[in-house]
Formats: C-alpha cells, sequence, structure tokens
C-alpha cells in the first residue's frame, strides 16, 4: 500500500520516474478535457453526441476533484495549498462544471484547465523558463501601482469627454445617455471603433480625432512602464553577488565593491 509520504512525492514531485509519469498523465487529461469543450461548442444542441460529450466532461471533472481532494489530503498544510496560486487554479479547473447544474453554459469555463499546462515548466525542469516568468511576475508587480494611477486617470478622462460628446452630440445622433457616451469613448480611445455610434457635429468631430490620437499614447504608456521595469528587473538578475557578504555589484565586476572580496 501507497504511503502518504510516497503518494506526496508522486503528485507534487518530479524527481522520481512516478512523479513524471503522473504528471504527463495529468497533461495529457487537461489537453483531452479542453479539447473535449471546444468540440462541444462545435456541437449542436439536439445532436446525439451532445449526451455523449456531457457524460465526457462529467468523467473529467470527477478526476479532477478527485485529484484535488488527494493533493489537500497528502500535503502538509492544506490550508496553504488551498489559498495557493495552484490551489486556486486546480480549484477553478473543477468548479465550472458543477456550476452548470444551476447556471447554464457555465462548463465551457472549465477551459481554465488549459493554465494548468503551465506545470509542464516544473516537470520537464526548463529552468531558463521558471527565471524568465519569474522576472516577468517582479515586472508586472513593480508596476502595477503606476499602471493602476494611470489607469485610474484614464478613467476620469473617458467618463469627462464622453459626457462632453453627449452634451454636443445628443441623441439624435446615438448619444442618448451618459453611459452609452462612455461607452464611445472607451472603444475610440481604445482605437477599436465599432462603427455604431459616430459624430455627426464639427465639434464632435474634432473631439473624436483628438480621442484617437491620445489612444495611441494611452497605448504606448503602460507598454513602457513595463518595459522599464523589466529591464531594470533584467539588470539586477545579472549582477553578480558576493561570496562572502552576499552584496550585488555592478555587472561583469571582479571585485566586490562592499567587502573587496573576489567575486
Amino acid at each position: 500500500m501507497i504511503s502518504r509520504r510516497d503518494l506526496f512525492e508522486i503528485v507534487f514531485g518530479t524527481n522520481t520516474r512516478a512523479a513524471r509519469r503522473f504528471d504527463v498523465i495529468l497533461l495529457w487529461t487537461i489537453l483531452a478535457s479542453v479539447l473535449t469543450v471546444i468540440v462541444d461548442s462545435l456541437v449542436e444542441e439536439n445532436s446525439n453526441y451532445k449526451h455523449l460529450f456531457f457524460y465526457f466532461e462529467w468523467a473529467f471533472t470527477i478526476i479532477f476533484t478527485a485529484e484535488y481532494i488527494t493533493r489537500i489530503y497528502i500535503v502538509p498544510h492544506p490550508r496553504k495549498y488551498i489559498f495557493s496560486i495552484w490551489g486556486l487554479i486546480d480549484l477553478l479547473s473543477i468548479v465550472p462544471t458543477y456550476i452548470s447544474l444551476v447556471v447554464a453554459g457555465a462548463n465551457f469555463l472549465t477551459i481554465l484547465r488549459l493554465i494548468r499546462l503551465l506545470r509542464i515548466f516544473r516537470i520537464l525542469n526548463m529552468t531558463r523558463f521558471l527565471i524568465e516568468s519569474k522576472m516577468l511576475y517582479t515586472a508586472l508587480r513593480a508596476s502595477i501601482f503606476k499602471i493602476s494611477i494611470f489607469m485610474l486617470f484614464v478613467f476620469v478622462f473617458v467618463i469627462v469627454l464622453g459626457t462632453i460628446m453627449f452634451v454636443i452630440e445628443g441623441g439624435e445622433n446615438g448619444f442618448t445617455s451618459i453611459p452609452q457616451s462612455v461607452y464611445w469613448a472607451i472603444i475610440t480611445i481604445t482605437t477599436v471603433g465599432y462603427g455604431d455610434i459616430v459624430p455627426q457635429t464639427v465639434g464632435g468631430k474634432f473631439i473624436a480625432s483628438l480621442i484617437m490620437l491620445i489612444g495611441y499614447s494611452i497605448i504606448a504608456v503602460p507598454t513602457g512602464i513595463f518595459a522599464m521595469e523589466f529591464a531594470k528587473g533584467d539588470k539586477t538578475e545579472k549582477q553578480p553577488r558576493c561570496a562572502r557578504c552576499n552584496h550585488k555589484n555592478p555587472e561583469h565586476s571582479k571585485f566586490c565593491n562592499q567587502c573587496g572580496a573576489e567575486i
């Protein structure tokens, strides 16, 4: 009989043959379940195959539910796993099917299982990918405050411009309310422009042109903020650490500028 410790090594480990085999089987099962959801969306509602995909989906859900419960049982700190990123992803991969019992169509959200395929980096020991993903996460976390402030400014900006367009154009030109006008401002500033609402007056066209020009800079600013933080993080990663005092030194340093030891 497999002990709890051995089961933990198989489910959470990657070094043993059994653990790698378990992870590979899990990945193929995830791919099969996602493919089932995709094909199910193509099948007509009155088709005879609809019931077949229904049974397939519940079979996969039961398998992943059993796996999730097993992970909680064997992990030393269940609460830590449940509220971790991977724990929440594992939970979100099974919840939609149960929600579909009361909300029609919710089962298609099981496509979230695709996120679990990111475990392949850990399984295949792709250290380089893990380092790069960590740098990406660090850059996102460092730039989130600046981007949030910028998005707040954009939020205020589109509300003000939407209100101005509501006053200038009026309901006869499709700007029937402030929310409708704000909707137009959002799709215009993001350069999407569906064309369902179009300004007719000279003043409205002038403001629309101004919004579209500003839209390009609005797209560039968050990108620039993130790129700056990513470049800063990449530079920090390349800084060698001193073996004696653990101090980070400038790139290509031969001696530590803190204690003078050779690097």
